[in-house]
């Protein structure tokens, strides 16, 4: 009796020690599929197994730097080109891994009468606010076909908001730019409008995860834990992809079969995809973001664009 005591005792004061190790972070991101592993790791235990205490809040992207500002968030997920706003705009985040790479999974979504993209001048569009990255996707498709976004009337909208208007057939908006998992259900209803363009014709929505040079400062073994946790989860996807999908699933009300429908629209990137990611092509494509994010008025200067990354957690 008193070594079943004893025993019981000992197990509680480990895992009391356990968990007074582990450390707290705060995540700030939103539904979007490409993010859903974070979700994963923490609901499998993945996060915990590093020694971390995760909480996940579902922020809008227009308001994550504000949480970011506000310390009640330490780290979030967002589009590599929004790191660039941040930055500029006096908030100071670090990536420190990427996410995922969209292949179709973000789109922009036009009534029926409308044919090309260069059709939308004077038109309205719903978007996010500047700064996010359906904004960004809106500049950056418009500029490819000669317009900018003084050419349209932007309303601002959130993704699934501006999915929802298309599919309502809602009055005055003429286009709107969404992401899956609501691309997803304007693709089911032809008849409320057409997608134009994704990021199949105009590959340039890469997600990335960062946090405050505080926090990693402080907490570089955090920081590897944050980034061995996603990486476990891409390995459970691929080893156990019916329970994971059903969990990711879960997380934005869908069933597992579902969501891995809308994930088919992107490509989660491993560890190697990682490497070869930050290698060079982060920092072309942050250069190239940021001259659109002048010409288009979201940031007034560059920020230092050599501290926008740090890989030493991806090795």
């Amino acid at each position: 009796m008193k070594k079943t005591l004893f025993a019981l005792l000992a197990l509680s004061l480990a895992t009391s020690l356990a968990q007074a190790q582990e450390t707290k972070v705060a995540i700030g991101m939103s539904g979007w599929t490409g993010f859903a592993p974070l979700t994963l790791a923490k609901e499998a235990g993945l996060f915990k197994k590093h020694g971390l205490d995760v909480d996940i809040k579902k922020i809008p992207q227009k308001d994550r730097h504000l949480a970011i500002a506000s310390g009640d968030i330490q780290c979030a997920a967002t589009t590599v080109e929004t790191w660039v706003v941040w930055n500029a705009n006096g908030i100071p985040t670090t990536q420190i891994f990427q996410l995922d790479k969209s292949y179709g999974a973000d789109g922009m979504v036009v009534k029926n009468n409308i044919a090309r993209i260069s059709d939308l001048k004077g038109k309205t569009v719903a978007a996010s606010a500047p700064g996010t990255a359906p904004y960004f996707t809106l500049a950056w498709m418009l500029q490819k076909n000669g317009l900018s976004v003084k050419d349209v009337k932007v309303v601002n909208l959130e993704p699934q908001a501006a999915a929802n208007a298309m599919i309502a057939g809602t009055a005055g908006i003429d286009a709107a730019m969404t992401y899956e998992p609501y691309l997803g259900a304007v693709r089911e209803k032809p008849e409320a409008g057409k997608i134009i363009a994704t990021t199949l014709d105009y590959p340039m929505i890469m997600d990335t995860f960062g946090c405050t040079p505080k926090f990693l400062a402080e907490n570089p073994k955090a920081a590897k834990a944050l980034a061995d946790g996603y990486f476990d989860a891409l390995d459970m996807i691929k080893n156990d992809p019916k329970k994971s999908y059903e969990i990711m699933g879960a997380d934005v009300k869908q069933t597992g079969e579902k969501f891995e429908a809308s994930a088919k629209y992107l490509r989660w990137q491993d560890r190697a995809a990682n490497q070869k990611f930050f290698g060079s092509e982060h920092a072309q494509f942050s250069n190239e973001a940021a001259g659109l994010l002048m010409e288009a008025g979201i940031i007034k200067s560059l920020p230092d664009m050599g501290k926008l990354a740090d890989t030493r957690f991806i090795k």
